[in-house]
């Protein structure tokens, strides 16, 4: 609750009535010859011929799906299709004022909407802009298909269409010379230098990543507009719903600084085709009948909501126009309810039993594309004979190029067999970038003025001295170490930013973010609602826009309310985007303790297992430190997962305590805290602590010498620390706070078995948490493993220990018991 703002009772208490705006609903009344004035001859017929390249384009689609050929050329498409045919004058009018630096995000039926802004970006750009963009596009690969292929080969901007048509045309077939390697497929086109990011597959995804980018364009002062393209299904999406709402903060018009202040540059354009998949969203699955109504429900401004004509390109246009103009002044988000219909099924496989035969003959006797053929006939722009040849161009360039994108030599696909690891290598990027922009960093005082800095400064940078503990209010803790390099990564990357859940005003959550405030201005610094899609959503489109950004969900069991953001998202991005689009996120996610069921989850694991992510978890001040600086030169993204159970420890290990200077230490790499002979002990998070007392145990009571070994990251992780161990103690123990079924810890122990299989003297162990829900924190002893836990488990499963009497049961019998039972 920020202190500059005062919620007065008396205000809020009054009586009174909530007052709507009236929602224009199609106001759009001009004709053609009314237009006249602002469109010439050759811009009437531009708008036609990108609607009939984008109708063509997706017959053909149509045709491979329904008939596996197109203009007799024979061709097995077996990939998704979800065809736009019927919305082009949509996607034409709403990419016509928009040039390179305004960006648009789509959904899965977007080929039109890359189309249009291809269309619109190559008119706009010059000559030498074009081939620039086509020669540095992996090395020129695609531009050498194309080039010299062209009816006029002087022409540059028939040459970039080529280029473009076949770029997005190989990546839907799945071929290498797409522009994504063909890793991306039909939802997923892309093209950012004509301000093109990528559609999305997820319903409604395109939402809160598109949310970021504009966060971007705000917060680091670019140019342009970002559009979130949607269709009418989205709005049954909670996704959509938060990232509405984060877009219309009041934050932005109270708290940000001047310069800053003001609405989001974002449009939020649902191309309204009345139907979700197979269900009517007017009657049937929504309750709002008029989708423009929804804008109301947001903020004051209603998000300037309107319904427009999409069937009309020049309607879309006119609305386009207007709202952009409400963005230069600030005052976004804006929503657009834009009218359209889709004259095929959801996809080509759609029986289309949920419609009527009147309803689709109603529509497809306004069909766009030749609506507006007959109004530029009759007002004179162009002949019959003029316009039907458009037609046939369009017919020609999507045969041309068909034929290039199916050919196997032209266009072969990712050759797989003579290099098996070229999708692996794309899983990461593995680039160290210190800062993604080369500008002065916006803070608000030196560094070394901060209050908690100074505080810091008068801390102990060890947790043990002369043998005996620190107190926890004079040790530099594990929080301070996480703040130290957060706060120093604020003041190298200009566009590095941070927000989540209670972030800014009470030290964030559990005190790691306590003193950034005083450094930071509101922009780079800020709360977000509780709204875990948007916040890892956004971070998403950030990163991707060209930011870095740091986000966090308070407690891990929040994982699950951005599952689809952090899984398809956050995870997918750079392989499936062939490593142009790159994913500088740091994703901070704590465990819980003593909070129970629902907020004191280790999830570590459900991260692990999702390909894309880098997932660390370190739990010494000295590690989290030198960590986070590693994840924050990253251009991949981290989870880094911390316990709130340790947040005030102090460093344990290293006699030398934690460097005040700048270190790194690699993701991936394992730490041996304490050397041993006997057996090895591999841990995950806090276990660390339960680890280290039970192997006290074992050497002062049971003669035995136990190695411990600190896993501190988890993907990716270097096995060659833990195979010498096992190689010279023959045994080990593997050790977390999760659950133990389907932890990844089970996973280490069936690689350590692999790799050590002739040094191990007894089968790895793996000791989890039990397979309960996580009880009150006055049970947490019977849940979470214990150093008797581990004694225990060494004694019943490994080698016997003289004189010892086990508490806890790891017999097979008592496993076999537990698992018949489920938990």
């Amino acid at each position: 609750m920020p202190k500059q703002l005062f919620i007065d009772p008396t205000d809020v208490r009054k009586k009174g009535w909530l007052k709507f705006k009236d929602i224009p609903l199609n106001q759009y009344d001009k004709t053609i010859e009314d237009e006249k004035a602002n469109f010439s001859k050759e811009d009437f017929l531009r708008i036609y011929r990108d609607m009939a390249i984008i109708r063509e384009f997706e017959t053909m689609l149509y045709d491979l799906r329904t008939t596996n050929e197109y203009e007799g050329i024979q061709y097995k498409y077996t990939g998704p299709a979800h065809l736009s045919i019927g919305q082009e004058a949509s996607a034409v009018g709403q990419a016509y004022l928009l040039d390179k630096d305004d960006f648009i995000f789509g959904s899965h039926r977007s080929h039109g909407e890359i189309i249009a802004k291809a269309m619109s970006c190559i008119h706009k750009m010059t000559d030498e802009e074009l081939l620039e963009i086509m020669k540095n596009t992996f090395d020129g690969a695609i531009l050498k298909v194309v080039e010299g292929k062209q009816k006029n080969k002087n022409d540059v901007k028939e040459l970039a269409i080529d280029f473009f048509i076949y770029g997005a045309m190989a990546e839907i077939f799945g071929r290498e010379n797409g522009f994504a390697k063909g890793l991306g497929n039909s939802m997923h086109v892309f093209f950012t230098p004509f301000g093109i990011y990528p559609n999305n597959a997820i319903v409604g995804g395109s939402a809160p990543i598109a949310l970021g980018a504009a966060l971007y364009k705000k917060i680091n002062q670019k140019k342009g507009i970002v559009i979130a393209n949607l269709g009418d299904g989205a709005v049954g999406c909670g996704p959509v719903w938060e990232a509405m709402n984060m877009s219309a903060m009041d934050q932005f018009k109270m708290l940000w600084e001047e310069g800053y202040k003001g609405g989001l540059p974002i449009i939020f354009n649902f191309f309204n085709n009345h139907y979700g998949m197979g269900g009517q969203t007017w009657g049937e699955t929504m309750g709002y009948q008029i989708l423009a109504r929804i804008g109301a429900g947001v903020n004051p401004e209603q998000m300037h909501a309107e319904r427009v004509d999409g069937y009309n390109p020049l309607a879309v246009i006119d609305a386009i126009k207007r709202k952009k103009k409400i963005i230069e002044e600030k005052q976004g988000p804006v929503l657009l309810d834009t009218v359209t219909y889709r004259l095929t099924g959801h996809s080509p496989s759609d029986a289309e039993t949920y419609r009527t035969k009147e309803e689709f003959e109603a529509w497809k006797a306004i069909d766009p594309i030749e609506t507006f053929k007959k109004d530029l006939i009759k007002a004179g722009i162009a002949s019959e004979e003029e316009v039907d040849e458009i037609r046939q161009n369009s017919k020609e360039l999507i045969l041309k190029i068909f034929k290039l994108a199916v050919d196997e030599e032209v266009s072969p696909r990712i050759d797989l067999v003579k290099d098996p690891d070229a999708i692996g290598r794309l899983m990461f990027s593995n680039e160290r970038i210190e800062k993604m922009d080369d500008r002065e960093c916006e803070v608000l005082i030196p560094k070394e003025e901060n209050p908690r800095v100074k505080q810091i400064k008068n801390k102990i940078r060890v947790g043990i001295q002369e043998g005996k503990p620190v107190s926890k209010i004079k040790t530099y803790q594990l929080r301070d170490a996480i703040f130290e390099a957060i706060l120093d990564k604020f003041y190298v990357d200009p566009t590095l930013v941070a927000y989540g859940e209670d972030n800014r005003d009470w030290g964030g959550a559990f005190g790691v973010y306590k003193g950034l405030t005083e450094s930071l201005p509101y922009h780079r610094f800020f709360n977000s609602p509780i709204s875990e899609a948007a916040i890892v959503g956004s971070a998403v489109g950030y990163a991707i826009s060209g930011g870095r950004v740091i986000v966090e969900l308070m407690y891990m069991d929040f994982m699950g309310r951005a599952g689809d953001e952090i899984f398809n998202q956050l995870s997918k991005w750079q392989a499936m985007s062939a490593g142009v689009l790159k994913m500088p996120v740091v994703l901070r996610m704590s465990v819980g303790s003593k909070y129970g069921a629902q907020h004191s989850q280790d999830w570590t694991s459900i991260v692990a297992h999702i390909p894309g992510l880098k997932v660390v978890y370190p739990v010494t001040p000295y590690d989290a430190k030198g960590i986070m600086n590693a994840a924050l030169m990253e251009t991949d993204p981290v989870v880094f997962i911390e316990s709130q159970k340790i947040y005030d420890i102090g460093e344990m290990f290293r006699l030398d305590g934690v460097p005040e200077e700048y270190y790194e230490i690699p993701i991936g790499e394992p730490d041996i805290k304490k050397e041993g002979r006997d057996i090895t002990i591999l841990t995950i998070g806090p276990t660390l602590y339960q680890a280290v007392e039970a192997a006290k145990i074992l050497e002062e009571k049971y003669g035995v010498s136990a190695e411990i070994i600190d896993a501190r990251s988890i993907v990716p992780f270097n096995y060659e620390k833990v195979i010498e161990s096992v190689k010279k103690t023959g045994k080990i123990v593997l050790a977390s706070d999760e659950c133990e079924r389907g932890s990844i810890l089970n996973d280490f122990a069936r690689n350590i078995a692999e790799f050590a299989f002739d040094y191990l003297d007894a089968p790895p162990v793996v000791i989890g948490a039990k397979n309960w829900i996580t009880p009150a924190f006055e049970l947490e002893k019977f849940f979470y493993p214990q150093a008797e836990w581990i004694i225990d488990a060494i004694h019943e499963k490994i080698m016997p220990l003289k004189g010892h009497t086990p508490k806890n049961n790891f017999t097979k019998n008592e496993q076999l018991r537990l698992h018949k039972l489920g938990i």
